[in-house]
């Protein structure tokens, strides 16, 4: 990776961010941060279309939540329904929930109380985006007490630059899944709604081809279905 301008300050962790090259080493990064700054947990969100019904464990992207957790939540909860999430749409500005928080002010009549139905006491929001301008939410969960100003300050921008870190190296290189530029067209003609009788009509192409060519497309996505296809596809900015 190129060295970016030397006037961007990384602190304390800047040689772990330019040796970081894979998943596993901005696991590594993201989790010590969060235990760092006292939480537990992490989770890096996707977010994408503010009244589209997603699951929690669809729209992370890295994470360190036990295993089965998010499943677990989708299962039972609405992610859609939080305070938590709504509040993703209407501000950019970082949040720390508490679970005291909510017990307070009656936030949990307003919606799902997502801190407490995940099973922690605390959250922290922190909103970032890519250069694209995709926006992402980084989640960092525990059940310690409040975090200072000072702290407060130094998580969030640390966050940023891990962020900006793991788009540029892994998140930005997985666009594509290796499909052709004929099976992206394809799949973003799926996308629209278009059937298979229809895309041939508008690529020119035999009704046949467009099913070989979807179910490559299925493959190479890892996924059983069309709905799933173009899930992944959005979720991955293969598709916008």
């Amino acid at each position: 990776m190129a060295v970016l301008n030397r006037h961007y300050r990384r602190y304390d962790f800047e040689d772990d961010l330019e040796k970081a090259l894979n998943r596993v080493d901005f696991f590594r990064i993201f989790h010590t941060m969060a235990l760092r700054y006292g939480f537990e947990h992490f989770g890096v969100l996707q977010l994408m279309n503010e009244h589209e019904t997603s699951a929690l464990a669809t729209r992370l992207v890295l994470h360190d939540l036990p295993a089965g957790l998010a499943e677990t939540y989708d299962k039972r909860h609405r992610l859609n329904d939080s305070a938590l999430f709504r509040s993703f749409y209407k501000s950019t500005i970082s949040t720390v929930w508490q679970a005291s928080d909510h017990a307070h002010n009656g936030s949990s009549a307003e919606g799902a109380d997502f801190i407490d139905q995940i099973g922690f006491d605390m959250a922290l929001s922190i909103p970032v985006h890519s250069v694209a301008g995709t926006r992402y939410i980084v989640l960092f969960l525990g059940d310690g007490g409040d975090i200072g100003r000072t702290e407060h300050l130094e998580i969030c921008y640390e966050a940023n630059c891990a962020f900006d870190y793991f788009h540029r190296q892994v998140l930005a290189n997985k666009a594509g899944m290796g499909l052709t530029p004929r099976e992206t067209e394809i799949l973003r003609w799926i996308s629209y709604g278009k059937t298979a009788s229809e895309i041939a009509l508008i690529v020119s192409v035999s009704e046949h081809t467009v099913n070989s060519h979807t179910a490559t497309i299925l493959k190479k996505l890892d996924v059983v279905n069309r709905t799933q296809m173009v899930a992944k596809a959005i979720r991955e900015q293969i598709i916008q």
